[in-house]
């Protein structure tokens, strides 16, 4: 199997380039979390890779960028007794998202409300039209 990798910036996160594996997709993640359970243990950023079979450079970019792949979260969140939904962090374009989201919502239900009043005049003075003939 051969790895390629593609280095990207990452606008949401002061322009510092992410290596990402291709195809793979990084989640954000509290490296707080994942740092202050690794020293409750006394462990080092090595023997946490070695536990849970990851690369040092994983773990140290688990730690300074807040980024892991779905593997990498499912091996630490085993390894450190953590569940996934609480290594799991809000990304900082996520309220942006959500706003996003809102606004969709909103757009859609308006053109919902749009299309059914249309729809309903164009039936009203179809009736009219053709029942008055």
């Amino acid at each position: 199997m051969v790895s390629v990798s593609v280095t990207s910036l990452d606008s949401h996160s002061n322009d510092r380039p992410r290596r990402i594996a291709c195809g793979a997709r990084l989640m954000d993640i509290s490296s707080e979390k994942v740092r202050e359970a690794r020293m409750a243990r006394g462990w080092t950023q090595q023997q946490l890779a070695e536990i849970a079979n990851l690369s040092l450079r994983t773990v140290q970019r688990v730690e300074t960028q807040s980024v892991a792949s779905n593997e990498t979260v499912s091996a630490l969140s085993a390894v450190l007794e953590i569940p996934r939904t609480e290594l799991m962090t809000l990304s900082p374009n996520q309220p942006g998202q959500t706003e996003a989201e809102r606004r969709m919502g909103r757009l859609l239900a308006v053109t919902a409300l749009l299309g059914a009043a249309l729809g309903s005049g164009i039936t009203v003075f179809l009736m009219v039209w053709l029942g008055g003939s």
